[in-house]
């Protein structure tokens, strides 16, 4: 099979998947594969969350994907030093044969997710073959792209879904009877393993089955957008062409669809409550955060509805008035997206009633954790608007009809661990 890129010229429509020589950590050149895995660079909570991961393995991942120095080039050449230094020590290998690799994700709750890491050809927008549902943000594809030009590589896999018709994840399940190249768990308590496919027959039968289909990004938006600006600054053909992908058959292995919460530094919840005055309804909960968020889900059943945390309590805002929804929502977009409580909660609450800019780091932050949220709002001060997540079926409707959501409106899950397979451009 061939790895080499391909001109859009010749390129095949659908999904493209390609084996690549992985770059994986060599188990006796570090203290556990668990100590030197990572979640994805944007889930990590910074900085705490950084340096408790450096503090795990002087190899860990982190040190590649979320360099510490004082400026952009500081850092990207520090990941760029490491990579290399990592590689001539040979804390990380390069497999011997190209492959595709199946990579395993289970939990002692139930939780079992299967997948296909390679490389994918990067399309373009028009040929509706890999479907974005979010914005991006400039800032962020200039960072990844930063530190992908500097280190000639893939240091993670974004994750994408597809409703596959089962030839594949046959191949998948099939492969996963087998002995695993890896098998680690993490302290989040997932098992994670990992298989490697270089049988010819195996990889012609996933292609074959992958090309009529599109994929929807799950996670990874800002790195798909990076891959798409990297190929752009590379005559075709390059390994610019590709980029690191896993591919999950969510009609055989459904993902979870957790929401993304905000983090108002500068707004404390007194103020947001005033603003909120007599355009929203506002119940003050003083219940615990488990039962805080049931209350949220049976008020999202009815409408649009957010939880406002920071000051030791929780604040359910719920029913909004009618006529600020039309004056605040874009109505160019169809009802599905209208009525988003990310749309909502960006186009009326950030933009009209709060006044903060979606994209001001200093202003606002985009944070995974629930309880990490309410903790940081608590500890500076500021406001926790805790968000409940978007059904899966939704989010690919909208993004089949062209309509990207309000940026960070999802989080799916469980995301890859990073640290498990890199791809280095040059191998």
């Amino acid at each position: 099979m061939n790895t080499a890129g391909h001109s859009e010229a010749t390129a095949p429509r659908g999904l493209e998947l390609t084996p690549f020589r992985g770059l994986r950590y060599d188990p006796d050149r570090v203290g556990s594969l668990a100590a030197v895995t990572s979640p994805p660079y944007d889930v990590v909570v910074r900085p705490d969350g950084v340096h408790h991961l450096q503090d795990a393995d002087p190899h860990n991942i982190v040190r590649l994907i979320l360099p510490q120095a004082g400026t952009v080039g500081a850092r990207t050449e520090q990941a760029a030093d490491t990579l290399r230094r990592w590689l001539d020590e040979g804390v990380l290998t390069a497999d011997p044969d190209p492959a595709l690799y199946v990579y395993e994700q289970r939990h002692a709750d139930g939780m079992l997710q299967r997948g296909l890491i390679g490389t994918l050809r990067v399309s373009d927008p028009s040929e509706g073959i890999v479907l974005p549902h979010e914005d991006v943000m400039p800032h962020v594809v200039a960072d990844r792209a930063a530190l992908m030009r500097a280190t000639w590589a893939n240091l993670e896999p974004l994750l994408l879904t597809y409703l596959g018709n089962g030839v594949t994840a046959e191949v998948v399940d099939r492969t996963a009877e087998q002995p695993p190249l890896l098998s680690t768990t993490t302290e989040d308590g997932y098992c994670h393993r990992l298989w490697s496919v270089t049988d010819p027959g195996d990889m012609a039968r996933v292609q074959a089955d992958l090309a009529p289909h599109q994929a929807l990004i799950a996670d990874g938006h800002h790195r798909w957008a990076t891959y798409r600006r990297l190929r752009a600054e590379h005559p075709s053909p390059s390994p610019w062409d590709h980029g690191l992908v896993l591919l999950v058959d969510t009609a055989r292995y459904p993902l979870r669809v957790r929401a993304i919460h905000r983090l108002l530094h500068d707004l404390p919840v007194a103020d947001a409550l005033a603003s909120v005055e007599g355009r929203f309804r506002v119940r003050r909960l003083d219940v615990p955060l488990p039962q805080a968020l049931d209350t949220l889900a049976d008020a999202a059943c009815a409408g649009n509805a957010f939880l406002l945390a920071g000051d030791g309590a929780f604040h359910l805002l719920d029913h909004p008035d009618p006529d600020l929804l039309a004056r605040t929502v874009p109505a160019d977009r169809p009802a599905a997206w209208r009525t988003l409580d990310a749309t909502v909660l960006h186009a009326t609450l950030l933009a009209h009633v709060w006044h903060i800019p979606e994209d001001d780091p200093a202003r606002i932050a985009y944070i995974h954790d629930t309880a990490a949220t309410v903790a940081k709002a608590e500890r500076g001060g500021g406001t926790a608007v805790l968000m409940h997540p978007v059904r899966e079926d939704v989010v690919r409707a909208l993004a089949r009809q062209g309509v990207t959501m309000p940026r960070k409106s999802t989080s799916f899950g469980p995301k890859p661990a990073s640290g498990l397979v890199l791809r280095a451009l040059d191998i």
